[in-house]
């Protein structure tokens, strides 16, 4: 199920960066000169992402032990802490990111050209990706290899099948309520890996009393910032609605 969110989520956040590039290119006219080097960022910020998943997981299979577990257990502390801050990040973005998009993309077909926008895809798509890779790793620990990839599969796929609906107009996307749910569900994963992460430290030390803390530790993390994200969600800052503009 985390894994499915977290696909979800982030999977969609690159298509709707994505979908906004396109939706420029195409209302001024650039999609069959600039099109291209779009793609080639995304090829490029999704091979990046896959490497760096790759190498986490290499890594945790070339140690033991102790070494395993405070390798696990620090992987799963931080992912919860980059899933919860890019939550919060997103949320502020989201009144501004296609102006901050639209400029982007103008300036680098003003500098650049191609090369300077295919960079604009690279690290939206990069970005997204890294942060699914680690939280991927970080819970493959606790949900198992194939769990976690069947997850990811799907959510991924619903995120591609929603960007293009998205992107063509065929569906009308409450982005406030979408990233409302997901991210308060974000955050309860997030919760269960600080438990993961703090149970793994109490395992290397011996300490039974600091793997029931993970417990109370998990449940004022995912229930204190699930909260404070819901107060923060009440203060209007972007519009409920919002489609691409193709034309």
């Amino acid at each position: 199920m985390g894994a499915f969110v977290i696909t979800l989520r982030e999977g969609f956040e690159a298509a709707l960066i994505i979908s906004l590039i396109f939706a420029y290119l195409a209302k001024t006219g650039g999609v069959a000169e600039h099109g291209r080097s779009v793609w080639l960022g995304v090829a490029g910020g999704a091979a990046a992402s896959a490497v760096i998943g790759a190498i986490l997981f290499a890594s945790a299979g070339e140690l033991q032990g102790d070494s395993e577990a405070l390798y696990e257990g620090t992987a799963m502390i931080a992912a919860a802490a980059v899933v919860t801050w890019m939550a919060f990040w997103m949320r502020k973005q989201a009144a501004t990111i296609g102006g901050h998009l639209r400029a982007q993309v103008s300036e680098s077909l003003r500098t650049g050209g191609g090369l300077a926008l295919a960079s604009v895809a690279f690290v939206g798509v990069a970005r997204e990706g890294v942060e699914t890779a680690l939280f991927l790793f970080a819970s493959t620990g606790e949900s198992g290899g194939f769990v976690t990839a069947l997850g990811a599969a799907a959510g991924f796929a619903a995120a591609v099948v929603l960007g293009i609906l998205f992107y063509r107009g065929a569906v009308r996307i409450n982005l406030s309520k979408f990233f409302l749910i997901t991210s308060v569900l974000v955050i309860t994963f997030a919760a269960f890996l600080i438990f993961g992460g703090i149970h793994e430290f109490g395992e290397v030390l011996g300490s039974e009393a600091l793997e029931v803390s993970g417990i109370l530790a998990a449940l004022a993390y995912g229930g204190g910032f699930a909260a404070l994200y819901v107060r923060d969600a009440r203060r209007p800052i972007a519009k409920p609605e919002a489609r691409a503009e193709t034309a």
